[in-house]
């Protein structure tokens, strides 16, 4: 199976920046990563790619065959988890699911099996019966994984899916992810880089319309060796960091001074610096930041 975008442009309106700006990438089964700051255009293109919304110029096509043409086919291959959907609150989870199956169009036969699996894959089986108005964001953030399972996709789309999640959760539905991907494309967009750094094969960074690095998690992990510190300094040097522009990836305290993680091309100049592992994290805040 091969979904391939082929320079994909989105303008929304005459004059105005290009919300998608010239993607070709091919995807083949797995779990792909889609790394972002807000307004680089990744829900844009994923509503491109769900055929939501018609490019500018640029086409997509499944194994060989363009997504428009293919039409009902290539959405009932599709499950779509939006970042947003509006919910009925007076349905109940279980309602919601058997009214999203009838829209997707399953018999009532395979409705039922496969209500069953999801409620469960998602921990809301002892939930269903409660209305929606009463679910926490969690629950929400769930029950819209679980529509998006519920015709057995095998092109996966999914909009910030554990937002909203505990760690316990977060880990569950990760796992859950990451033993479908077999047979399946998985594009996941979050910007919670732990959900997609140990599962996806590949990462797509996202900004301005276009992807600016794409690579295994590995592979970019090993080109910021040598470009991440830690550096044991004052609250002083600490703010003349900052004042400098350095990019500070986090801060722990360390005695009455600070640990600094700092991303750079250099050595900081201040305070006791050694080198680090560089993680994925700093990966995202070297490209985009």
């Amino acid at each position: 199976m091969e979904l391939r975008l082929e320079n994909i442009t989105k303008r929304y309106s005459k004059g105005a920046a290009l919300a998608v700006d010239g993607i070709s990438y091919t995807f083949t089964p797995g779990v792909y990563g889609l790394l972002g700051p807000n307004g680089a255009g990744k829900s844009t293109l994923m509503n491109i790619m769900t055929d939501n919304l018609p490019p500018t110029s640029g086409k997509i096509t499944l194994d060989g065959a363009e997504i428009g043409k293919l039409g009902p086919k290539y959405r009932a291959a599709l499950g779509y988890m939006p970042q947003q959907q509006g919910l009925y609150d007076e349905f109940t989870g279980e309602q919601f699911l058997w009214y999203m199956a009838a829209l997707k169009g399953l018999s009532r036969a395979e409705a039922k099996t496969v209500i069953e699996n999801a409620l469960q894959t998602v921990n809301l089986d002892r939930d269903r019966h409660k209305k929606l108005k009463g679910y926490s964001g969690g629950m929400k953030q769930r029950i819209l994984i679980a529509q998006a399972l519920l015709n057995d996709p095998h092109i996966l789309i999914m909009d910030e899916p554990t937002a909203g999640l505990d760690p316990k959760e977060r880990i569950r539905i990760r796992s859950f992810i990451s033993e479908i991907s077999k047979d399946k494309i998985v594009l996941i967009a979050t910007h919670v880089v732990s959900d997609v750094e140990f599962i996806s094969k590949e990462i797509l960074v996202m900004n301005g319309g276009k992807i600016i690095r794409d690579g295994t998690p590995q592979a970019l992990i090993q080109d910021m060796e040598g470009k991440v510190f830690e550096t044991i300094v004052t609250e002083q040097e600490h703010q003349a960091l900052v004042e400098d522009g350095t990019k500070i990836a986090g801060i722990a305290l360390a005695g009455d001074k600070l640990c600094v993680r700092v991303v750079t091309d250099t050595p900081p100049a201040l305070g006791e610096v050694s080198q680090v592992r560089p993680n994925l994290e700093d990966v995202y805040l070297w490209l985009v930041e």
